[in-house]
């Protein structure tokens, strides 16, 4: 069953990301399915530490973009803002090169807060980092 208040296209998601960061770490939305969004990131200059690895900051970046982007398609938009309220990761591999891509999906949809469990995978399925975001819904003024 979908979650979705609204539909949107990956293309019209891809079409908001013009002068933020997740345009600058090339993040692109890639799939909206019932009941998760995905997305892609690559692993290069932008999304590195110096040691050469992907940075854990760049991975929660991924984490907390699809997740708030998520939970905005699940709440009417001209009453309710989404905000960020706390996440975290578990980085369980490392990543030297390639594109990593993440999976949001709902633990939780409630009136006041979400909670949403992003997986980071490898190009062979390889779980790099999994995280944990929770949302704040709140109501516009009138």
């Amino acid at each position: 069953m979908p979650i979705w208040k609204r539909q949107a296209t990956p293309e019209q998601l891809n079409a908001r990301r013009h002068k933020t960061l997740v345009e600058a770490l090339g993040i692109v939305f890639t799939e909206v399915g019932a009941d998760y969004l995905r997305g892609t990131m690559p692993v290069d200059a932008r999304t590195k530490q110096p040691a050469g690895l992907l940075h854990g900051g760049a991975s929660v970046a991924l984490a907390e973009s699809l997740g708030s982007v998520a939970a905005w398609l699940c709440v009417d938009a001209a009453r309710y803002s989404c905000v960020g309220m706390e996440v975290n990761a578990n980085h369980l591999r490392p990543k030297r090169e390639g594109v990593v891509t993440g999976t949001a999906r709902p633990a939780h949809l409630g009136r006041l807060t979400q909670v949403w469990l992003i997986d980071i995978h490898d190009e062979i399925q390889n779980l790099v980092a999994t995280c944990r975001l929770t949302i704040a819904v709140l109501p516009k003024a009138a």
